[in-house]
């Protein structure tokens, strides 16, 4: 250790700090504008300047290292006179609106210059010189005004260092000088590669950067929540003003670390929306018309009644991974003890089915087995089924934050995505090869001995047929089915097995398959094989999709489980659910989403209730789905907005958004988090788990009578194990809880299968590469790749509110390789037909040359021009995941 005096107090520092870090262990503050993190000082603003004795003039603080014995003054009058001059230089050129700035409440700027930091008398130094640059404002999301700029560089370093994206430099010099993309583009311009994250606004200290939206007013309130949208869990401060949203900014900490993506940070105007449901709604001669709460819920209870007295198949559920945790139990229990069947899923089935059976069969437990704060531990990362800086973008910006600090990356993608840029080796696979790919890098492994024996004998079983298989096989014969160079291959699996740690990360590129299960238990196998589980910065990785979709499976919205995954077939189990909830349980075998949709079809199910579900967008076969709510009987629809399932509803209720109700998301990493309320719902719209108490009780159900999401969660952990240590006052009072946590004291687990499995040894599956059902022929010659883009969630119902998202990609797209598109005539921009055998539609044509030849890639999102309107077929025979990933189709141009 260093040691030093600041101000007189004696302060001990590591080696390499600078008198800045120190003064902050000390807490000691030193003003500051252009101090970004601990990246590369940048000493540009000059306000951090001290004096240290025996130095020839002030020393920056943020750029000079300590030494032994080094005496420093942060606040002699020397040091104020030196200060004084920096805010008036700085002052002299600077535009000044404060009134109507987005930072006249947090501006460190003017609060520099309004107390003056004891700068004695001089409290203002006025504006002597003003640029009159011009603002860029062709960003959909955000301007730029030069003329508030102070050129700190805080907008570059988190654009380089953080999100790791490099759009930003300085341009011109002297009074001219600006900072924008590079060429001086416009940073609304595409070819900047400007993913609208908006990291650069939350670190501007002077309100150069604001976004559009923003209007000038004092906020009420600012309540800290968790975002609504993909499973990264980020933390998220709302502004409120008039039970309005005013803002939404990033907070330091927690998952995200002060990152947000597109949507998080600009994509509310969903719950504003004028298009939100106030009323219920009940269809009477064709058409949905505003109803009482006593209507609505004296319908259902009818029909639902009259349901139950037909059997258990006759009544089914679709639970949601928008809603809290505390909803999703209380579904699964109303569908169980309500309903009187285990017919209840959810998405969860279209996504990520396989990896909980996949996981489950391997290591005992279906979920991602480390966590985000570990990347920054992880020497290799392999990313494949993912493109993750679109679908999961904060965890994205992580692992290019890893790469960029000396980890090696292998990227394995039927697309060059992003990451394949900074990857050391890219396998471009093609669609559906996956279990090849993960049987050729570890037969590469074993055919150079890299493997982790010691671990493999302690802590697996099964090897040794599972060793058998793989040496039936040759890298040669994966690398030709997956369409890569097998020394690549090789190269790949070398530089995996050799390092230290390593993270697996996956998405549904793995698991959308008719071989999704097999492809995670892949995964798995190789996680095993070279010993890179049970510890940190390793680990299979499953990226779940949806803001609380691991929740919902955690909370037994599936019709094979009850919370925690305890199991509807273990008759143990079950009388533990009767007892806990005072009711005889159902003994059916559940049916999943698809089931229950050819259920409806075929008039099984007479009643089917949806929560927060959008199965005419989301669910493979469009017009399959169409053609079996148009039969059914009696649906009952929970959502925030007319979707286009509701077209089929007869009875809608209008449900609440994440930022109008309190409860709890678990997100992928299997952190428990907290929602806040911060605005009330509109109209009469009501929570969801208040809807369901209602109709329980109306029923005459026992065991609804809650208040609170807190007392829901006190029930949950009362029957859950891994939940058991949860309650709100817990995580109200800061604790980061990841499941298991058996007990009040418990810590939580930051990742899974230390010591030993859940299981207790590792299973090795042997999983043999079947090809997709779908494959070219002369009538359908492409390959159709599905999935999601960054600006979008889902099924649009929340971000198409959004004017500057649908500014972007307002509309359907196909991607095409150029040379495709040639070799057919299309032209860029042209509007395509794409058909396969179970439906057709119309969508642009956008090049891309980082896809294959005569392949394609749709996003889902767009409803009757999305992509499910071609997907479908055999579903993966365990998880009963359809397979989305890999469609036949053709091409043609629209007259």
């Amino acid at each position: 250790m260093i040691n030093l005096t600041i101000d007189g107090q004696s302060v001990c520092a590591s080696p390499g700090m600078t008198i800045l870090q120190a003064a902050k262990t000390a807490n000691i503050e030193i003003p500051t504008l252009c101090y970004f993190k601990d990246f590369s000082p940048e000493g540009s603003c000059r306000m951090c300047l001290v004096e240290v004795v025996g130095a020839r003039r002030l020393e920056t603080a943020c750029s000079t290292p300590v030494a032994e014995g080094m005496v420093v003054y942060t606040n002699n009058a020397a040091v104020r006179r030196a200060r004084r001059f920096v805010l008036k230089m700085l002052f002299s050129e600077h535009k000044f609106d404060c009134l109507t700035c987005y930072r006249f409440d947090t501006c460190k700027f003017v609060e520099y210059n309004g107390n003056c930091i004891e700068y004695d008398e001089e409290k203002s130094f006025g504006q002597t010189f003003e640029k009159n640059a011009p603002i860029d404002d062709s960003n959909p999301f955000y301007t730029y005004d030069p003329n508030k700029c102070i050129l700190c560089n805080r907008c570059i370093k988190v654009c380089e260092h953080l999100q790791c994206n490099h759009v930003l430099s300085r341009s011109e010099r002297g009074y001219e000088t600006a900072i924008g993309p590079v060429f001086n583009m416009l940073r609304g311009d595409k070819r900047t590669h400007c993913v609208s994250c908006g990291n650069c606004i939350a670190e501007c200290p002077t309100g150069a950067l604001a976004p559009k939206k923003y209007v000038p007013l004092p906020s009420t309130k600012t309540v800290e929540t968790i975002c609504p949208y993909c499973g990264v869990g980020c933390t998220l401060k709302l502004k409120v003003y008039d039970n309005k949203i005013t803002d939404i900014m990033s907070v330091p900490g927690h998952v995200n670390d002060n990152l947000l993506c597109v949507k998080g940070r600009f994509a509310y105007d969903f719950v504003g929306s004028p298009d939100r449901l106030k009323t219920p709604l009940i269809r009477r001669n064709g058409q949905l018309e505003p109803a009482t709460w006593e209507e609505a819920t004296a319908l259902i209870t009818e029909k639902l009644t009259a349901a139950v007295a037909q059997g258990p198949q006759a009544v089914a559920g679709f639970s949601s991974a928008r809603c809290t945790n505390e909803e999703n139990y209380l579904f699964q229990k109303f569908i169980r003890t309500v309903g009187k069947t285990n017919n209840v899923d959810h998405c969860a089935r279209l996504c990520h089915a396989s990896t909980v059976a996949g996981l489950a069969r391997s290591f005992g437990s279906g979920a991602m087995t480390n966590s985000i704060d570990e990347i920054p531990l992880m020497d290799v990362i392999l990313v494949s089924g993912s493109n993750t800086t679109e679908t999961h973008p904060v965890i994205g910006a992580k692992i290019k934050q890893r790469v960029q600090a000396g980890a090696a990356l292998i990227v394995a993608e039927p697309r060059h995505i992003e990451l394949a840029d900074y990857a050391d080796v890219f396998l471009q696979i093609r669609p559906g090869t996956n279990v090849a790919l993960f049987n050729g890098l570890m037969k590469a492994i074993l055919d150079e001995q890299l493997e982790d024996r010691a671990f493999i004998n302690a802590r697996t079983e099964d090897f040794e047929a599972f060793e058998a298989y793989l040496k039936t096989l040759t890298v040669e014969e994966c690398a030709a089915i997956c369409g890569v160079d097998p020394e690549e291959m090789r190269k790949a699996a070398r530089l995996y097995a050799t390092k230290a740690t390593g993270g697996i990360f996956y998405s549904m590129g793995v698991t959308q398959h008719a071989t999704g299960t097999d492809g995670v238990m892949s995964t798995a196998n190789l996680a095993m094989i070279t010993g890179k589980i049970g510890r940190p910065g390793c680990g299979v990785n499953p990226l779940r999709g949806q803001n609380n979709v691991q929740g919902a499976c955690d909370m037994g919205a599936l019709p094979g489980d009850y919370t925690g995954y305890q199991k509807t077939a273990n008759p143990e189990v079950v009388a533990k659910f009767e007892k806990a909830w005072g009711v005889t349980l159902p003994t059916n075998i559940g049916r999943t989403v698809t089931e229950i949709v050819d259920d409806v079809e075929e008039g099984i199910v007479k009643f089917l209730y949806i929560m927060g579900e959008n199965p005419l967008v989301s669910d493979p076969n469009t017009n399959h789905v169409k053609a079996a709510f148009e039969k059914a009987e009696f649906i009952v629809l929970q959502d925030i907005f007319l979707t286009e399932t509701a077209e089929y509803a007869d009875v809608v209720l209008p449900a609440t958004v994440y930022a109008e109700k309190d409860g709890t998301f678990t997100n992928t990493e299997r952190r428990i988090q907290l929602l806040r309320k911060a605005v009330t719902a509109p109209g009469e719209a009501r929570e969801d788990w208040r809807i369901l108490c209602d109709l329980a009780q109306a029923m005459g159900a026992p065991g609804f009578d809650f208040n609170s999401t807190a007392e829901i969660m006190d029930e949950i952990a009362a029957v859950t194990p891994s939940y058991a240590g949860v309650s709100h006052a817990r995580l109200d009072r800061g604790d980061r809880i990841q499941w298991p946590c058996a007990h009040a004291d418990s810590p939580g687990t930051p990742f899974l299968h230390q010591g030993k499995f859940t299981r207790g040894k590792g299973k090795f599956n042997i999983a043999q590469y079947l090809p997709p059902e779908d494959q070219p022929d002369d009538a359908y010659p492409m390959i159709l790749m599905t999935g999601r883009i960054l600006q979008h969630y889902h099924t649009r119902t929340m971000t198409m509110r959004t004017p500057g998202i649908q500014q972007l990609v307002g509309e359907a797209f196909v991607e095409i390789n150029p040379q495709t598109a040639q070799n057919y005539g299309f032209m860029e921009g042209q509007l395509l037909q794409v058909t396969s055998p179970r439906g057709t539609v119309q969508a642009k044509a956008a090049f891309n040359q980082g896809i294959q030849e005569n392949t394609l890639f749709m996003p889902f999102h767009y409803g009757d021009t999305g992509a499910n309107c071609l997907t479908g077929g055999k579903v993966d025979p365990i998880a009963k995941i359809p397979p989305f990933k890999v469609c036949k189709v053709n091409l043609r141009q629209v007259d």
